[in-house]
Order: structure tokens, then sequence, then C-alpha cells
């Protein structure tokens, strides 16, 4: 099979780099951490490289562009940690796109290519434990549309988006709609996160709300696989940077008057965080390819690629952190961002164990079929 990139996904993927590399250097990205995780204007930026307009059809004035390509900016916004949600806008727009009506899409997917609207997927509440069928929040027709209630948690900047996908039971099955922060009933509590980014709690108390589907499961089921692709790509570009600034301080900092790099002990530790590396990165490609396939491959190929995914993440990380010894968890070291980052991916979308267990039962239930 063919792995190389195109001449275009790499055209890609450079100028990412390069707004990466001299636009959101870590200087920056303290400063926003400081001041609450989220910057508007940064997100403007990406806005001005086309970027939101990935998964958007050119029809609705996106670039039509697919997961490969997904993939390839994530992998560059994982090597500077960007704290902006852009992850959140592939899933939105993939979704309104796949799922919605025209009157949806025509209001919404324009706004979402320009970078003029933020829109968020709003689906964890508390006591779900990764579960997509557990959902407490209510839909009830009236008026002629639709009134939500609930709570939704963990949502990404959620104090700062324009708008929400939201899961609700509509009549003893769940449906997908979209709420405007702005509209009435809609209360948001916002904070900081573990890997400086920003997240908040929505409550929703009879605020209208606008149907995308009433096949909500399985564009709930799409919408998470989206983000858990997004979120293998961006622990490769985290992965990736993480190894070269350890490989680069173990060439720095000297023992008896060598570096540290010369010591085959810890040559041996660098070549097992590159081989997970490698690991992580095909089994990145490996997700991201099968966003297309079937429901059932799918779910089973993004369920794989997060196990291996989480097993090297905290593998990279916390390596890491011992071969730098007592400054990789300094604040001031870019090493502990590096490692704060990769914690939080392992545990979003499910982690390792939710995962493997998802394997387990999806290899039973191909098992019980051929049996």
């Amino acid at each position: 099979m063919d792995f190389d990139f195109s001449e275009d996904q790499e055209q890609l993927r450079d100028a990412v780099r390069k707004w990466v590399d001299k636009g959101y250097d870590f200087e920056r990205r303290r400063a926003i951490v400081k001041t609450g995780g989220f910057d508007r204007g940064a997100y403007g930026e990406l806005a001005e490289l086309g970027l939101p307009g990935l998964y958007v059809s050119e029809a609705d004035g996106g670039l039509g562009m697919g997961p490969v390509e997904g993939m390839v900016v994530m992998e560059e916004l994982g090597r500077g940690i960007v704290l902006e949600p852009f992850g959140q806008t592939l899933i939105t727009s993939g979704v309104i796109g796949a799922y919605g009506g025209a009157d949806v899409k025509t209001a919404w997917l324009p706004k979402i290519a320009a970078g003029e609207a933020l829109v968020v997927l709003a689906h964890q509440e508390r006591g779900a434990r990764y579960r997509l069928d557990a959902c407490k929040t209510t839909a009830t027709q009236a008026g002629g549309g639709w009134q939500l209630s609930g709570t939704k948690n963990v949502v990404p900047a959620g104090d700062q988006a324009d708008a929400f996908v939201v899961p609700a039971m509509a009549n003893g099955q769940l449906a997908l709609f979209l709420v405007e922060r702005g509209a009435s009933g809609v209360t948001s509590r916002g904070y900081g996160t573990q890997d400086g980014s920003r997240a908040a709690d929505i409550t929703l108390a009879q605020t209208p709300a606008t149907l995308i589907t009433t096949n909500g499961q399985a564009a709930l089921e799409h919408a998470v696989d989206i983000g858990i692709a997004c979120v293998c790509a961006e622990a490769v570009g985290v992965m990736d940077k993480t190894v070269a600034v350890t490989a680069e301080y173990l060439n720095t900092r000297k023992q008896f008057g060598v570096p540290i790099a010369s010591f085959q002990a810890l040559r041996h530790r660098m070549a097992d965080m590159k081989m997970q590396l490698e690991l992580a990165r095909s089994m990145s490609y490996y997700a991201s390819l099968k966003l297309n396939a079937s429901a059932d491959e799918r779910r089973r190929a993004l369920a794989r690629a997060k196990v291996q995914l989480g097993q090297s993440m905290r593998f990279v990380g916390q390596q890491a952190v011992q071969l730098h010894g007592g400054i990789g968890v300094t604040d001031e070291y870019i090493v502990s961002h590096y490692f704060k980052k990769l914690t939080q991916l392992e545990m979003t979308y499910g982690d390792t164990l939710h995962h493997l267990g998802e394997v387990s039962d999806r290899m039973e239930d191909t098992a019980g079929v051929f049996a």
C-alpha cells in the first residue's frame, strides 16, 4: 500500500508547520494559558489558512478534503500543542455535512468553513463513563420546534464556542441537535483543563434547538470516531516533538564529561520511545484511512487505534519525564506540557482500558457471526 503523501498534502503540512513554528511558539502558548486557555485570534489565524473548511464541501464554501488531510493538520497542531480545539471543527462540520438537512447545512457550514463560527460537540454527561448510549438530556417538541433540557460536561471551549452539537433523547431515541450558545436557557461554567486548554459545563433549560438528525446514535458514533482519529493524529505530533526534545536534551546534558546520550541504557530507552512513536503513527494512519469504512469496520478500527495510541502516549510521556529528571516536571520546561497533553489525550473519547474492552467485545461479536 502506498503511504506517500500527495504534493497538495505536503504543502498543507508545510503551511501548518510554518504557522506553528512562527506564530504559535511556547511563549505565546503560555500567555494563552494564563488568559484562560483559548484565543479567538489564534483560531482566526487557522481560519485564514482555510483549515476550518477541510471537511466542508466546496458547494458549502469549504475545501472538500478528507480524513488524510485532517490527519496531516492535526499532527502539526499536535507538534505545537495548540490549545484551540480545531479537532472539534472537523467533528462538527463532518457530522453536519453527513447527517444534517439542507437548512442546517446552509445556515452553518459556510460560517464554520470561514472561521466565523466555532461549533463543538457537547455529548459527555456525568456518570456516562464513555458510553454513547447513556444520555439524560431530553428533547421535546414545542411550537413547531424543539427544546432541550439537560447538562453536558467537559465541553471543549464550551463557554467560548458559538454553538454546540448536542445529543438528546427525543421520543425514546437518541437524536442530534444544534444549539446556539446565545439561545435562551443556556448557561455555562468555564474552567481550565490539565493541558492548559479550556472546557465548560453547559446547562440547557428548555433551550431552543435545531434538529440535525433523528439517527442520533449512528451520527454520534461517527462524530466520536472522527474525534478519535483527530486525537490519534494530534498525539503523534505531540510524541514526535517529545522524542525530538528528549533526544536533544540527552545530547546536551553531560555527566562524567560526556553527553548522557552516549550511555547505552539511555540509548535503549530512546530506541523504545521511537518504536512506540512509529507504532502509534502507523495506527493513526490506519484510523484515518478507516473513517470512510462501514460503521462496524470503522468502530473496530478506531478502537484498536486508540488502544495502541493510549499505550504509546503513556510510555513516551513517562519516559521523557524520567530521562529529563526533575526539570521534566517544571512548568517552565516544555516537556512537562507535552506530558500533560499526552495524559489528557489518553483519556479523551475513552481511555485505553475502555477501548480494549470495545475491541474484545467486537471480536466476540464477529466470532459469533462466523461460529
